[in-house]
């Protein structure tokens, strides 16, 4: 099963696709696969607060900022990719390949048996952007749409509430 989990900043898309891929991976191990480039403290307080939400359960945590195509992963594995904006802003900003980012992200749901894609909600806030965000925010809305078409659900999690947007509940 391939599912799109999208919502706005510290809506509890996290936590409900944490908590989605635990049951589709029915007691098995979960690879988390971690984005984010830490940078500052706010980014350390994202990621602890992520492990804690983490802690004792079945994850195993690959920390893969960008080049997902180096993963190797085994093969039904039930994933959690956390999350795209990070993984195409390391891609665009770090010296990576950002025109491989799509092709990466559906190899890897190839390979897996079972994933789950966070990522977020663009293009609604009406804010002006530089040139180099706008180029950023357009590359996101582009691989959104190219992952949405291809995943079976796509879910927004608004106000911790799961929308169901493609796809029935799961």
């Amino acid at each position: 099963m391939k599912i799109l989990v999208t919502g706005g900043s510290k809506c509890g898309k996290s936590t409900f696709a944490e908590n989605l891929a635990q049951r589709m991976a029915n007691g098995s191990p979960v690879t988390y696969i971690a984005t984010m480039q830490v940078v500052d403290a706010e980014d350390l307080a994202v990621v602890a607060r992520h492990k804690k939400q983490r802690e004792g359960q079945n994850y195993q945590v690959i920390e893969q900022q960008k080049n997902l195509s180096a993963l190797t992963l085994e093969k039904d594995a039930t994933v959690l990719l956390e999350d795209i904006p990070n993984l195409l802003a390391n891609e665009m900003f770090l010296d990576g390949c950002p025109d491989k980012v799509e092709e990466s992200l559906m190899a890897l749901s190839e390979t897996a048996r079972h994933i789950v894609f966070v990522t977020n909600e663009v293009g609604s806030d009406g804010f002006p952007y530089d040139e180099d965000t706008l180029r950023y925010l357009s590359r996101i809305s582009q691989v959104n749409r190219a992952i949405a078409q291809h995943c079976e659900h796509v879910v927004e999690v608004v106000c911790g509430i799961p929308l169901y947007i493609k796809g029935a509940p799961v």
